[in-house]
């Protein structure tokens, strides 16, 4: 195992975009280890003078060189040597550090789950104060939360055919997950349709609920320690992300429709439930009817998510 650092810099970021043909700015080899940097928030958001905040300087370098785009900030892409399309990588999430004294949520007000229902005011962007040394976030109006940090976009490249898309929605590739599960210890698998896989990481997210209703979550800068593992065509096959933490399996579906992004996420726990144990699909059915939760990821992201949890421990023996 390797251990590689990715700082964010205008040379190893890019905006909002997936696409098999944007050029790695790292690669590795499977098993190694790459701590990866990111940033959220284009100027608008940033914290004024006499804030008490603290922008990192590499943040602002970013934003005055003026790269193309939209969206989210990300960082990458990582390629992994040797991976190719129709195999899965396993995206072990070692480590997750704050990497800034702030963060900010957004109300949109033509977007989110209830569009065209708050006006467009000053109050709509609250900047939020992080205590990264008590790990917990302070609101406008005093209300003190936990953080739970994990990277809202997690995603490798898309299959070529599709060109290059925007890092908005959730689809097959992974991205705009997120899926507040993910967190330090869980572990993400993402099926590979492109040379090299290309992962690219951002959107931080210090805390969210399920669901992020208003579109945005306490978004800030992250850093995060990834372990890429290579799992061969074969042997291993998904046509979705799914991810697992040491307690539960989890399950994924995407869809303009809630209904039909929780008939996706069902079925992907039937497979994984089957997969592991020697049920038969009615009977891994019933089991997700009596035993495993769904719940709504977001409603936000044009492509809803609904995820499905499973503890571990009901799919073994006696």
């Amino acid at each position: 195992m390797t251990d590689h650092h990715l700082a964010a810099t205008p040379d190893t970021v890019h905006w909002g975009r997936f696409w098999s043909e944007l050029p790695p700015v790292l690669r590795v080899a499977p098993g190694d280890r790459v701590t990866i940097q990111t940033f959220s928030g284009r100027p608008a958001v940033l914290p004024t003078e006499g804030s008490g905040m603290h922008v990192d300087p590499a943040h602002r370098e970013i934003l005055e060189a003026g790269l193309p785009g939209q969206a989210h900030l990300l960082t990458g892409p990582v390629a992994i040597d040797g991976a190719q399309p129709g195999d899965v990588l396993k995206i072990t999430i070692e480590k997750i550090e704050l990497g800034a004294d702030w963060g900010y949520n957004l109300v949109r007000p033509t977007a989110g789950t209830l569009p065209g229902e708050f006006p467009a005011s000053a109050e709509a962007l609250s900047l939020i104060a992080i205590d990264r040394a008590a790990r917990i976030c302070r609101l406008p109006w005093g209300t003190t939360l936990p953080l739970a940090p994990f990277f809202g976009v997690m995603g490798v490249a898309p299959p070529p055919e599709w060109g290059e898309i925007t890092s908005i929605q959730p689809r097959l590739h992974g991205g705009n997950l997120d899926l507040k599960l993910l967190t330090e210890g869980a572990t993400l698998y993402l099926p590979v349709h492109a040379e090299g896989a290309l992962f690219s990481c951002g959107d931080g997210h210090g805390c969210q609920g399920d669901g992020e209703v208003c579109i945005t979550a306490l978004e800030t800068a992250l850093t995060g320690t990834f372990r890429f593992d290579l799992l061969k065509a074969g042997e291993h096959a998904i046509n979705l992300p799914r991810a697992e933490t040491e307690e539960d399996l989890i399950s994924m579906g995407f869809h303009a429709s809630l209904d039909v992004a929780l008939q996706i996420a069902l079925r992907q726990m039937i497979a994984q439930i089957r997969e592991r144990t020697a049920l038969t699909e009615t009977e891994a059915y019933q089991l997700c009817s009596l035993a495993a939760d769904f719940a709504i990821t977001q409603s936000v992201n044009q492509e809803k998510g609904v995820h499905g949890r499973l503890r571990k421990t009901i799919l073994l023996p006696g």
